[in-house]
């Protein structure tokens, strides 16, 4: 690793998208056990948008954002990965409690990285981590999906929503997705989604027209607005997550969990690490979606001086899929 410079994104104190602004800084010397990354795509996320409105706990400024990172390892002092070797990073405080994936190069915890082998491009790949790791924890871990099951994705036209579609469909699952757009229907229904539902605020009506006792599972990726609307779109004995936060609203005030749940159904909560999301799932899912057996909700690309414009685009829920920075 030669460069001693870099060009990075940086927020001094939170405000509007102009606030993210593209400056030089020195390249981050990793020490034994961390590894530094030559990053070449990187994935907007709300988490960053939080950051930039202020709503993010536990972040200090300047900061360079960024929860996640793809990439080749530059250095790695401990032995953990050698150099060139193809790598994603994500979460443990990056771009909140040390500097993030924003930039041309990111050091972080050895802990967070996973290896990869892709021939895919760098746009695809970058569009990966966050979104996969999320949707297969909450599939997983929340959730505990079962193939032949019904899942309703609150926010499908999320990147988590598609790719959680499009991991449940490969499940056999049948898969039921929300979006307030109806422009955006044809989007899920190219992913395989089985049916598209247009929410005004209240799908559960909806949701039983098709399933008529609830279905088995629902993702809620809205988050708390949405909430007890999902809650009663859910059967008997089944399980709502609560992964996201589009809404911006993750606190439920003044909570009374007899008033609040229908009777009977589960609500558990995910928002895990980087160690959630095992290597040979990465891999596995990296090498369906190179034999066409899979697909990475990508919608658009931006250079790393268009920074302001992606982060105006995220906030104003412009795309259907992931928003990726490719350097």
């Amino acid at each position: 690793m030669e460069d001693t410079f870099m060009e990075a994104v940086v927020l001094d104190a939170p405000g509007p998208p102009e606030a993210l602004r593209v400056r030089t800084l020195p390249v981050p010397v990793p020490r034994p056990g961390e590894v530094l990354i030559r990053v070449k795509a990187f994935g907007l996320n709300r988490s960053e948008l939080h950051t930039r409105l202020g709503l993010a706990e536990g972040v200090t400024f300047p900061r360079v954002p960024g929860i996640e990172a793809t990439g080749v390892v530059a250095a790695a002092p401990g032995g953990e990965y050698e150099p060139g070797q193809q790598v994603m990073a994500m979460m443990g405080g990056m771009g909140r409690t040390f500097d993030g994936g924003y930039a041309q190069y990111t050091c972080v915890p050895a802990r967070q990285v996973i290896p990869f082998r892709s021939d895919l491009g760098w746009a695809v790949l970058g569009a990966v981590p966050e979104t996969l790791q999320t949707a297969y924890g909450s599939l997983t871990d929340g959730l505990g999906v079962q193939p032949g099951q019904t899942l309703l994705i609150r926010g499908g036209t999320s990147s988590v929503g598609m790719t959680a579609a499009v991991l449940a469909k490969r499940q056999g699952i049948t898969v039921l997705s929300t979006t307030r757009n109806p422009a955006k229907a044809a989007a899920l229904e190219r992913i395989g989604v089985d049916h598209v539902l247009i929410d005004d605020g209240e799908v559960a009506d909806k949701v039983r027209a098709v399933v008529p006792d609830g279905v088995d599972n629902a993702l809620e990726l809205v988050g708390v607005p949405a909430l007890p609307d999902t809650l009663r779109a859910v059967r008997r004995h089944g399980v709502v997550c609560f992964s996201g936060i589009l809404s911006n609203e993750w606190i439920v005030k003044d909570f009374y969990p007899i008033g609040y749940l229908p009777r009977g159904v589960r609500l558990t909560a995910y928002g895990g690490d980087a160690d959630d999301l095992p290597a040979e799932v990465l891999q596995e899912f990296l090498d369906a979606v190179a034999r066409g057996e899979a697909v990475v909700p990508l919608d658009r690309t931006y250079r790393l001086d268009e920074i302001a414009q992606a982060h105006a685009d995220m906030e104003a829920n412009r795309a259907a899929g992931k928003l990726v920075v490719v350097l």
